[in-house]
Order: structure tokens, then C-alpha cells, then sequence
């Protein structure tokens, strides 16, 4: 548990939390096309580094730089900080339209992505009541990024500077809130289901024969 919080914390400072404060510093007291330079840099020095020092490069890491360096270059393109800040709020929407799109259609998304991260025991996807519990988390996943998306364009109406803030601040800390409210609500949830046991441990070790 506490290896993944401090991988997460490292991927954010790495793909948010820097390259915003780099991009709002430079706006400010340079200019747009150094802030933007800056961060495509930053990116580079990223993965960079982690290949000299043969650290390994996560999937999630890949993605985000990549996005990341996306919306800098074509930001790049057309002079437009604004653009920045409006294209993860479009995502935002399109993410909140999947999320609760997929809990209508009975058929959560969060139940697909959770074997990726939890390892689950395959006929615990066809419980009833654990389908019921992936329904709710991919509507409170929804939830989340329709406040993010709003919460960004409003603090855009103050300043560029302040949804700069926002996108690369405020948002990182109301995914890790959501995170934080799901896995609470689901175990929660699991752990009254009949027949079903939750424990926090290590992967059990084999037995030599």
C-alpha cells in the first residue's frame, strides 16, 4: 500500500504538479511560448532520466507525459494557453459520459478496470451485489470528473493563471479525494456482502515441496 501511494505521489509531482507550477512561472514572467517550451522539456527530462538511470517506466507515466507534451505542442501551435486548459476539460466530459454511460447500460467500466489493478477472483464479477457496488463507484467516477471539468472552466473565468492552478492542482487532489471515497465505499460495501471475506496482507509465498 504504501509503495503504490508513493509511486502516485511521484508520477503527479513528475506529470502535474511541476510542469504547471514551470508553465504558470514562465507565463507570468516570460511568456506563453517559454512556459510551453518549458514543460515539452520537462517531459523530455522525464523519461530521459528515468532511462539513464534505468528506472522503470511505468504505462501510466508514458501517458501522461505523452498527453501532457500533446497538449503543450499543440498549445504550442496556437499561441493559446487557454487551449492548455481546455482540452483535459473536454476529456473530463468525455470520461464522466463513459463512467455513467456504462453504469445505465448495467455493464461499469470500473468492473473491467478493476482487474487490472485488484486481483479478484473471477466469479466475484458476476455477484449481483458486487456488479451493484462497481455500478455506484463508476457513478461517483462520473460525478467526480463533471466537478473537475466545471471547477476548471470556473476558475478559468478569474485568470489563465487560476485554471492553470486548478488543472494542475486542484484537479490532482480531487482524483486522490475520489480514489480515496470509492475504495473506502467499496470496501465497505464488499465487506457486507454474504460470503465474502476481505483481508489487508502480502502475496501468500509457496510452499516448497
Amino acid at each position: 500500500m504504501r509503495a503504490t501511494v508513493v509511486r502516485a505521489a511521484i508520477i503527479a509531482l513528475e506529470t502535474a504538479i511541476i510542469p504547471t507550477i514551470l508553465l504558470m512561472l514562465l507565463l507570468r514572467y516570460v511568456g506563453l511560448a517559454a512556459g510551453l517550451s518549458a514543460v515539452l522539456g520537462w517531459c523530455a527530462f522525464v523519461i530521459g532520466t528515468r532511462r539513464i538511470l534505468g528506472k522503470e517506466l511505468p504505462g501510466t507515466l508514458l501517458l501522461c507525459t505523452g498527453m501532457l507534451a500533446g497538449k503543450a505542442a499543440f498549445a504550442l501551435v496556437t499561441s493559446s494557453a487557454v487551449v492548455y486548459i481546455l482540452q483535459p476539460v473536454v476529456g473530463s466530459i468525455l470520461m464522466c459520459v463513459l463512467f455513467v454511460g456504462s453504469a445505465a447500460m448495467g455493464k461499469p467500466i470500473t468492473a473491467r478496470l478493476a482487474r487490472d489493478f485488484v486481483h479478484l477472483p473471477a466469479e466475484l464479477f458476476t455477484h449481483k451485489a458486487v456488479r451493484k457496488i462497481f455500478v455506484n463507484v463508476a457513478l461517483l467516477w462520473g460525478g467526480s470528473r463533471l466537478i473537475d471539468a466545471a471547477m476548471t472552466v470556473g476558475f478559468l473565468h478569474w485568470s489563465v493563471e487560476a485554471g492553470l492552478f486548478s488543472r494542475g492542482v486542484l484537479s490532482g487532489l480531487l482524483t486522490a479525494l475520489t480514489v480515496a471515497v470509492c475504495a473506502s465505499h467499496g470496501w465497505r460495501r464488499l465487506r457486507s456482502v454474504p460470503g465474502i471475506t476481505l483481508r489487508l496482507g502480502q502475496k501468500p509465498v509457496p510452499v516448497a515441496a
